[in-house]
């Protein structure tokens, strides 16, 4: 039998596909429901949820201007999704881990305008 040879750059195209796989695996996402901000009476963006992904190296002091960063640009990655299920959806379907943080209950204090004269 004949063993089999890859050409050099079909190795190399090989390995990083090998070394993509393994960085998906790595990955981390954090799925966030979008609460209202304090600020708003509104409730448009209540219900969607945010996908965004952990850090996956520490920050570091650039000796330069003395700022604070890391080689990871992962964390600029914002992805807006409609649903939980969806974003789930897209986790599975790309190889990542995930975790889902849920809002905290909404409390009102509903009270007239007279009583801030009280």
């Amino acid at each position: 039998m004949h063993a089999r040879t890859c050409a050099p750059s079909a190795r190399a195209a090989l390995d990083f596909g090998r070394a993509a796989r393994q960085m998906r695996r790595m990955t981390i996402a954090r799925i966030t429901e979008q609460q209202r901000k304090t600020t708003q009476s509104g409730k448009a963006r209540a219900g969607s949820w945010l996908l965004e992904f952990e850090r996956s190296e520490a920050q570091r002091p650039d000796p330069l201007t003395g700022w604070a960063g890391s080689g990871d640009t992962k964390t600029q990655v914002r992805l807006r999704f409609d649903s939980l299920d969806e974003a789930i959806a897209y986790c599975t379907k790309n190889g990542l881990s995930h975790h889902v943080v849920k809002a905290g209950p909404v409390k009102l204090k509903i009270q007239a305008y007279a009583d801030n004269f009280r």
